[in-house]
């Protein structure tokens, strides 16, 4: 028996062959020949991140500065999961009988709409609702996590949020308190795993230069002053990893490569070549007149060497004929990690149809509705509350304070997504509501838009069409021309 066998036989582990009836265990946990670089060891999910975290943020941070395609997966996610316009809202109050309550509605909603303004959004009064959202899911991509800070403001809502990165946290700060208390990495818990408050660096530690903790002071907030957002993947999880971290070491080393070869190429480019003489003493320096045969090779020109000069020529077939097939084999695997489409991710829609890229989005596209629900729930709804409630308690919004739950409804609006080939989806939508399977407002929120804008705008157009005297050129009373829509079906069906 080997030093390795004694090893694991004394912590309970044999080799697979001494496991009676091994056939029917499970091979991906036996150690063997095949298997012996495989770790076999468990950590909680806490001390896993513990070790690798400040790595983790270090090395995605350096990869969305120098690496092309980090940063399009991180636009990506801002793209897809904010859009051009933001998340909206719409209050969906309603009274004791069922009916919208249309009054309070409308001033939460412009109350809302005031806040997001810079000047009220954000404590250092730079980012607006809709910027804050974008370099919201941005820092929770790139670094795992993300801290936002309620704070009691100067502005007239009494309210403004301040954005700090997960760096403020320390993942270092472990300690038992004697109120029974337990500071984790950071975040203070009760004995019943609940957060109490969190630890912050007062000061950002990279700006000391080292993450040491000399010079700078913790700062103890309240736990319901703070929103801490990251996605949870084990349930003893306490902090956030980056979304990249599958993906990182393939993305770090492509982009060496490609650099390698990119160099490599241009070198290849230039065709140089050497002079070779039998003893090779003929050489004396660089100065053409002492014997150094230096040529800059024009086209159409043969010259002749003097006797015993050769030349040696130096072409390194750069990039390799398998350069294209291979950076593609491995975006793949990237694209995998980074939970996205190769075609999005490497902006290659080359030997691409309708039908692949519709499938791919699909799927692409059910992962962005992940996100945006996740971000709802766990920040805007969060967000959103906080603001109602003071600004009900301040009168800031005049309506009764008490009445909180009747007025904390807010209905978010993603963004939605149009399709390459738009009139197949018209058709099929339009069969959906004949047939009952789905409604107007199904429709337009799966593209981003809310139905009471579309039929107040439509309402609107129609007013103004009969004071501009153009009713009688326009449909008058359907929202939808059918006539219109039949021949152009029939359009792409003869297509």
């Amino acid at each position: 028996m080997n030093i390795i066998e004694r090893f694991l036989k004394k912590r309970g582990y044999v080799k697979a062959k001494h496991i009676r009836g091994y056939e029917r265990s499970y091979k991906g946990g036996t150690f063997g020949r095949l298997t012996a670089d495989w770790p076999m060891t468990s950590q909680s999910a806490d001390m896993e991140i513990k070790a690798g975290l400040r790595g983790l943020r270090a090395r995605c941070r350096e990869l969305e500065r120098n690496n092309d395609y980090a940063r399009k997966f991180l636009k990506l996610c801002v793209v897809n999961v904010v859009g051009p316009s933001g998340i909206t809202m719409q209050n969906k109050a309603r009274d004791a009988n069922g009916v919208l309550d249309t009054l309070a509605n409308t001033k939460i909603e412009e109350a809302w709409s005031e806040w997001g303004k810079k000047e009220n959004c954000d404590i250092a009064k730079e980012l607006s609702w809709v910027d804050m959202q974008r370099l919201f899911v941005e820092t929770v991509a790139r670094d795992g996590e993300v801290i936002v800070r309620k704070i009691p403001a100067d502005n007239k809502f009494k309210f403004s949020l301040q954005l700090l990165e997960a760096d403020h946290l320390d993942e270092n700060y472990n300690q038992y308190l004697n109120n029974g208390n337990r500071i984790r990495m950071g975040i203070e818990f009760d004995k019943w795993q609940r957060r109490v408050a969190y630890h912050l660096f007062v000061k950002h530690p990279g700006d000391y230069g080292d993450y040491m903790r000399v010079g700078n002071k913790y700062e103890r907030i309240p736990a319901d002053e703070i929103i801490h957002c990251y996605i949870k993947e084990r349930p003893s999880q306490t902090r956030g990893v980056p979304w990249m971290h599958t993906a990182m070491t393939r993305l770090n080393m492509l982009g060496a490569y490609e650099e390698a070869e990119l160099v490599a190429s241009r070198i290849g480019a230039s065709k140089m070549g050497f002079y070779e003489t039998p003893t090779g003493t003929e050489y004396i320096g660089e100065d053409i007149d002492s014997g150094n045969l230096i040529k800059e090779v024009e086209p159409g020109v043969f010259e002749q060497l003097p006797r015993g000069v050769t030349v040696k020529t130096f072409d390194p077939q750069h990039p390799p004929g398998n350069f294209q097939t291979f950076m593609k084999t491995v975006l793949r695997g990237i694209a995998s990690g980074l939970l996205v489409s190769y075609n999005s991710l490497a902006s290659d829609l080359e030997a691409t149809s309708y039908s692949s890229i519709r499938a791919g989005s699909l799927e692409e596209r059910d992962m962005w509705r992940v996100l945006q629900n996740w971000m709802v729930n766990n920040f805007c709804n969060e967000v959103f509350s906080s603001w109602l409630k003071m600004a009900l308690l301040t009168q800031t919004i005049t309506l009764p304070s008490g009445k909180f739950d009747k007025f904390n409804v807010p209905k978010w609006q993603v963004r939605g997504w149009q399709w390459v080939d738009p009139l197949k989806d018209v058709k099929s939508n339009i069969e959906a509501i004949q047939f009952g399977l789905k409604t107007r407002q199904m429709i337009a929120g799966e593209q981003g838009y809310d139905i009471e804008d579309i039929f107040e705008q439509l309402l609107q157009e129609k007013q103004l069409m009969e004071k501009m005297g153009l009713i009688e050129n326009a449909v008058s009373d359907k929202i939808v021309d059918d006539e219109l829509v039949k021949t152009l079906i029939e359009e792409d069906g003869e297509r």
